[in-house]
């Protein structure tokens, strides 16, 4: 097992101080209820490391989103439900490392995605107790920013087409985007576009390109207009 931890740990690129938490983090509850080894299950850490992916999702998607709350919300639980977490489990081989009982490595219980996933935040809780949450952020970001870039990808809408085909049954009518401000560095910009109708204002949005503003100018013009978005 001391080859497996310290492989595992080269893969996370992190030493721990206490090996034993991340041998504990591996311990599926059918190897701990087996009572021969004398080891506790992940479960606990399952816990802590449920609430620590949360936070660090949470600050993640703060600062690097401009979308409104309900929508954070949303990509939040998309970025740690048990599908995305099963998926960070199978980047890391974290099946080929965990203690099943002799029933799940029977029935493939290394590859099932409830046990991943579970042992996936356990994995994490066992970083964060051994040297706080800096190794955490490090080892997790890549993935956050895969998987949030994977699922806007997956719900993308381009609401300025939309937005323009409607206006289209009017010939008369014209659209324009116009750029009202930009700020922040390079690696963080932000800008703030309204679309215009003829003269009217219409709709504004923000966003870290000039395009994903214009998407959400025109997704608050499609609202304005009765068009769920």
């Amino acid at each position: 097992m001391r080859e497996a931890i310290q492989e595992l740990s080269a893969k996370l690129n992190y030493t721990f101080r206490n090996p034993a938490l991340l041998e504990e983090a591996l311990t599926h509850s059918s190897y701990a209820n087996e009572g021969r080894h004398g080891l506790q299950s992940n479960e606990r850490l399952e816990f802590l490391g449920d609430s620590v992916l949360g936070f660090i999702t949470a600050g993640y998607l703060f600062h690097k989103e401009k979308s409104p709350e309900g929508e954070l919300t949303k990509l939040r639980a998309a970025l740690v439900c048990e599908k995305a977490l099963s998926s960070y489990a199978q980047a890391l081989g974290l099946g080929d490392y965990l203690l099943l009982g002799r029933g799940e490595q029977r029935t493939g219980g290394a590859s099932r995605p409830s046990i991943l996933a579970d042992a996936f935040e356990a994995v994490i809780a066992a970083v964060y107790l051994d040297g706080g949450l800096e190794p955490v952020k490090r080892y997790l970001l890549p993935f956050l920013e895969k998987e949030a870039s994977n699922q806007k990808r997956r719900h993308f809408k381009d609401y300025k087409t939309t937005l323009q085909e409607i206006i289209q049954q009017n010939p008369e009518e014209r659209l324009d985007y116009v750029l009202k401000s930009e700020s922040g560095p390079d690696h963080n910009k932000s800008f703030q576009v309204e679309v215009h109708l003829n003269s009217n204002v219409i709709g504004t949005g923000i966003g870290r390109s000039k395009k994903e503003a214009e998407q959400q100018a025109a997704r608050e013009a499609l609202k304005l207009m009765g068009y769920d978005g």
